[in-house]
């Protein structure tokens, strides 16, 4: 396990995108079962709520940093964090390598259609990637055992290096955690939208609005019922958390 430090009411690994590839790819060599989960103002809110998420992510092999105020409030801290690491940001990069050495790829998650139309994109982009599986499980899904026992003989069925689990938090991570010992995957990893930037039916923020920490506003801007109470209500529970935890 990596050399994680403190931030907030967790532990993440003070990483750039170069040394969590590297690591990702080690993991692939080593064909050690691990998942990676990456946190925003939105998981810290619920990890203050939600001791078993808190358990899942402070387990992880790796913890990263998707969110430019939590990179701010590192550098309040004094312990500044070297990059934002978002997933729809590294799973990109990671299809590419696995494009070029061969790594199998799983895609997990979104609504229905959503993972394949990734795929075929994909394979439009990187000819020579292997996606060898998508799946959209059906509503409710975590909660039915014959549902989840038939989820992980598909996985286990293509054996993929790499397993990209796209449900949103804390869904993604329980079901990585109760399931990743129990389904042949080498790499899970917690994506969150990945599947919908990676399928194109939800667009990216511009490159300077995430550099200046505006992700969220143009993201709003795209679903604003949605993402009201998550932006307006929930996360501005942050501020009382930077006070606590100095």
């Amino acid at each position: 396990m990596m050399k994680k430090q403190a931030l907030l009411n967790t532990f993440i690994n003070n990483v750039d995108m170069s040394e969590t590839i590297n690591a990702i790819e080690k993991m692939i060599t080593l064909d050690k079962k691990s998942y990676i989960v990456a946190i925003n103002v939105d998981v810290i809110i619920k990890i203050e709520n939600d001791s078993y998420l808190k358990k899942i992510v402070d387990k992880a092999d790796m913890v990263l940093v998707d969110g430019k105020p939590l990179m701010w409030i590192s550098k309040l801290y004094g312990k500044p964090l070297k990059a934002k690491i978002s997933g729809s940001d590294l799973v990109p990069l990671l299809c590419e390598i696995a494009a070029q050495k061969g790594y199998r790829i799983f895609i997990i998650g979104g609504k229905d259609g959503i993972a394949e139309q990734a795929k075929k994109r994909l394979e439009n982009k990187f000819p020579t990637i292997q996606i060898v599986g998508t799946y959209a499980p059906p509503f409710g899904f975590e909660k039915d055992t014959d549902e989840l026992h038939k989820i992980n003989c598909i996985i286990s069925e293509v054996q993929p290096d790499l397993l990209i689990a796209c449900f949103g938090c804390p869904k993604q991570e329980k079901w990585i955690y109760e399931n990743f010992k129990k389904y042949n995957a080498t790499v899970s990893i917690c994506a969150g939208a990945t599947v919908d930037f990676l399928a194109g039916n939800i667009k990216r923020a511009p490159h300077w609005m995430s550099e200046h920490g505006l992700e969220w506003f143009y993201r709003f801007i795209q679903e604003p019922k949605r993402m009201f109470k998550r932006y307006f209500i929930d996360d501005i529970k942050i501020l009382g958390l930077i006070k606590k935890y100095k």
